[in-house]
């Protein structure tokens, strides 16, 4: 009998687990089609979920339902926001729930969320984007009410949220709140209709209303016993416990859910009156443990919330903030702060949001001698805030550090002196009425010194003062030094109080004065190269690590878009990487991040340049436009210490003397470096040169000039008054042609040179004959009586290559064949001449004739033809063979040589 009880007992047992092992994939597509219907037939909205799976044994007796990645997209007015998002939804429901028939609800026990994003979003005409449930279409002619069954039924007992991110956003008020990291729990039977839920919440609070933030991630967490009336939706709160970063609060009152919105009566206070509450505001991040500080005095919280929230009114309400004569001490810091007196209410008497207004009657502190006070009141909140305020006291920053627990690379040290007062509205600031801004006073800082991470060195401010009148913000001291540099500032700020409270320009007028400005003192450090590891040590060959690759990051530079301003600076010295300024003035305006430079003089490479022009950051590519003068500055330094002038004429290097030249040039900027992109560059240059050498030597195109030309000496090159006509784009920089003289030779210059230092030049050169050797010269004698200095022969020379290995032709060899036949020819007509000459004479038409020496004189007119013509091939042979014989020594000589 035993035997046959277990061996039933087996057999049911594993009927069973097959069963628990067979149900999921049987009742999986019943349970995702519940699921898509218990959304679809509610909502209008883009539903969609990666998977639905069941499972009987991670919750055994009950069984589990997982949804995987659901989101809910809205359709217009909200078409593609994300309503709802889920990473992961968990069902638990007893397995019975399982079996039950088509339209049957499916009691649901547990649910767990994780992972989830929830976007409540109003537009500006007042419309949710929560709005989707499905409209029932009824008629007339209905009398009856219609209902259809619900896959799911919430009898829940427990419930959880893990890490959720809620936003809500109001297109007309601008309110932007986030609940971010979200962690909440509650236990209770909801299938009573009323309960006491026990909830734990922990998340982190960020507000902001139109562009300013009044909350900045605090933390926030509550355990509460909360009273659910779910037929009457009153929910009451019973034991609670609240933390607003380190604030202790007690919560005790009602939320009631009514046809017109929300009826809410609560109280709220401090639990206790010590001090540490208010430090318990201070994110712990920034305030530190309170255990250990010592304490003395009062400070509490008081509220009441009661009336209805609704679309058109919030409930009243009176918050009020309080402490007299208290004081504090961290354990490790050798001061403390005392006589701290707070008194500020947060008043609302109407249930009008706009009717909100907050008091600071009284905000003051001592530490050690220097004493601080505050009042302000705040009203008309909603539609234009009017703010009346006044501050008077002094605070030496370096106590600061000795009596709360600052962090900061740099200690702060020096003394703020304030005594301001000021009355405005929101709207005289956006429409710059400054007749509406009532602010007088006087703010003043010295001995200051502040260092960052974006500056390559501390900035000691040794005097600030600034002035505040109805109208501006007079900057009356400014003095500052920063390595080696020097400042100092003077000016008006026309647009401060827009620029700190609406984020507008910020504009003004200022004077700038310096002895000696080093750039560099002002440039942020170069970025420091960080190890990327390139695959894991298990991938590495045995014995080895992986190898870092070194990383860098930097940042395009950007003018602000924020600053509208002009600067008149002077200053005695700037030096600029290698370049050192003297005497330098001239206007910035600083406007629409670009910078115009008006009329901006240095001396500078012995003489002086001028310029006028603007640098752009707006685009994606920086750019750049400037019109320089260069008067009398000195050739070898203008041409060599500045980059872009030695890749414009890379042959000026070689010259000494003096340049005026006025130079157009545009193009684009790298953006990190702000240096020219010698590609993009366009423009031209006209230049004059006064007092000029040439130094061959140093030019390796010149020296091969000369080796291929055996009577040039570039030393010798005459440049003075030389006027020169550059055109640059596309990377190529165009010469139109020059002319100079070397001695009594004529020659002009003309062609293109590349960014790149390839060149393609033209020489020619007018060479009178007595430069082509003593046998023209020889030739020129024997053939006719003319001297040789009047002729000349061009002689064309072509330099190609780059200027480190220039390459040279000549044409020399043609011209003196060419000018062989002229003289040639030259001498064929004098011959003719005299030819017809002496025909006139035998003729008996000359005046001499009686030579009996001579040859015999023809007796007929062919035979005084045929005489001449005679003498004239004789002449013409001679002079062939004078010229064979000397382009042949020519070419020989230059050949050996």
């Amino acid at each position: 009998m035993v035997k046959k009880i277990l061996k039933w007992t087996g057999i049911i047992l594993l009927v069973l687990i097959i069963a628990l092992i067979a149900a999921p994939f049987i009742f999986k597509g019943k349970i995702k089609s519940m699921v898509a219907k218990a959304i679809n037939e509610q909502v209008d909205a883009t539903v969609s979920f990666e998977d639905v799976s069941l499972s009987l044994f991670s919750d055994f007796p009950m069984a589990s339902v997982t949804v995987d990645k659901l989101s809910i997209i809205n359709k217009a007015p909200f078409e593609g926001d994300t309503l709802v998002y889920m990473g992961q939804i968990d069902l638990s429901m007893s397995i019975k729930e399982l079996f039950k028939g088509e339209g049957e609800p499916i009691s649901v026990k547990y649910i767990h969320t994780k992972d989830g994003i929830v976007n409540i979003l109003f537009n500006k005409d007042g419309i949710g984007n929560f709005d989707i449930a499905l409209k029932n279409n009824e008629t007339e002619d209905d009398t009856t009410e219609t209902s259809e069954s619900t896959p799911f039924a919430l009898n829940m007992q427990d419930y959880s949220v893990e890490n959720l991110r809620f936003r809500y956003f109001d297109e007309s008020s601008k309110i932007n709140m986030v609940i971010d990291s979200l962690y909440h729990e509650g236990h209770g039977n909801f299938e009573q209709s009323k309960l006491d839920l026990d909830t734990k919440t922990s998340a982190k609070l960020t507000m902001d209303m139109d562009k300013t933030n009044y909350m900045r991630n605090v933390s926030l967490k509550l355990d509460a016993v909360l009273g659910l009336d779910l037929e009457n939706s009153i929910y009451t709160f019973k034991e609670n416990k609240a933390l607003i970063n380190q604030l202790p609060l007690e919560f005790d009152g009602s939320v009631a859910m009514i046809e017109e919105g929300q009826k809410i009566d609560l109280t709220f206070k401090t639990p206790t009156s010590s001090f540490k509450n208010f430090l318990g505001l201070i994110p712990e991040a920034y305030s530190g443990s309170l255990e250990s500080v010592k304490t003395e005095g009062d400070f509490t919280i008081d509220g009441e919330v009661n009336g209805l929230y609704s679309e058109t009114t919030v409930p009243k309400f009176n918050i009020a903030i309080a402490s007299n004569n208290a004081s504090f001490q961290y354990p490790d810091l050798p001061k403390s702060v005392q006589n701290i007196v707070i008194d500020t209410k947060i008043v609302n008497e109407t249930g009008l949001l706009n009717d909100t207004y907050v008091n600071l009657d009284k905000l003051s502190f001592r530490i050690d001698q220097d004493v601080f006070d505050a009042k302000a009141t705040v009203r008309n909140i909603v539609e234009n805030a009017l703010v009346n305020a006044e501050l008077k006291g002094t605070i030496n920053l370096g106590n600061l550090g000795k009596a709360y627990p600052i962090e900061m690379d740099v200690p702060l040290s020096g003394i703020l002196k304030a005594d301001v007062a000021t009355k405005f509205d929101m709207k005289a600031v956006e429409n710059s009425q400054y007749e509406k801004i009532d602010n007088r006073g006087s703010l003043s800082l010295s001995g200051f010194t502040y260092s960052g991470d974006g500056l390559p060195k501390p900035i000691e401010i040794t005097q600030a003062s600034m002035q505040f009148n109805p109208s501006r913000v007079t900057l009356s001291a400014f003095n500052a030094k920063t390595g080696q540099s020097d400042i100092a500032i003077t000016g008006t700020l026309n647009n401060f109080y827009g620029f700190m409270f609406k984020d507008q320009t910020l504009q003004g007028n200022f004077n700038m004065n310096s002895n000696q400005l080093l750039v560099a003192d002002f440039m942020a450090p170069e970025p420091v190269a960080t190890a990327k590891t390139e695959g894991s040590k298990e991938e590495s060959k045995e014995g080895e690590a992986a190898k870092p690759t070194a990383t860098t990051t930097s940042e395009a530079v950007k003018i602000p878009a924020f600053l509208d301003c002009t600067i008149t600076a002077k200053a005695n010295t700037v030096v600029y990487d290698n370049l050192n300024m003297k005497n330098v003035s001239g206007k910035m305006i600083i406007k629409d991040e670009a910078v115009t430079l008006e009329n901006l003089k240095t001396n500078m490479f012995e003489g002086l340049i001028t310029a006028n022009g603007n640098i752009s950051t707006k685009g994606a590519v920086p750019t750049f436009k400037m019109n320089l003068d260069l008067n009398k500055v000195d050739i070898p330094q203008t041409f060599t210490q500045l980059e872009m002038l030695k890749s414009i004429a890379p042959i000026a290097g070689v010259i000494t003397g003096k340049l005026n030249t006025t130079i157009n040039v545009a193009g684009n900027l790298d953006s990190k470096e702000m240096t020219p992109d010698l590609n993009s560059l366009t423009g031209g240059l006209d230049g004059q040169l006064f007092n000029t050498a040439v130094k061959a030597e140093n030019s390796k195109v010149l020296s091969t000039l000369s080796q291929n030309v055996k009577f040039l000496d570039m030393s010798k090159l005459k440049l003075d008054n030389l006027k020169a006509n550059l055109t640059f784009e596309n990377g190529k920089v165009n010469i139109k042609p020059i002319n100079l003289n070397y001695q009594d030779i004529p020659i002009q210059v003309s062609g293109q040179h590349g960014f790149d230092q390839s060149m393609n030049y033209d020489v020619v050169l007018d060479v009178p004959a007595k430069y082509l050797g003593s046998e023209v010269t020889k030739l020129i004698g024997s053939l006719n009586d003319t001297d040789a200095s009047k002729i000349s022969v061009p002689v064309n020379a072509v330099i190609t290559g780059n200027f480190t290995n220039p390459k040279v032709s000549t044409d020399l060899s043609k011209s003196v064949t060419n000018l062989t036949k002229q003289l040639v020819a030259q001498q064929k007509d004098k011959l003719i001449n005299q030819g017809k000459d002496k025909i006139k004479d035998m003729l008996g038409l000359g005046s001499n004739n009686s030579d009996s020496t001579k040859a015999p004189v023809p007796t007929t007119t062919e035979e005084a033809k045929e005489q001449a013509k005679e003498k004239v091939e004789e002449t013409k042979e001679k002079a062939k063979d004078k010229a064979k014989d000397i382009i042949g020594g020519f070419l020989n000589k230059n050949k050996k040589e």
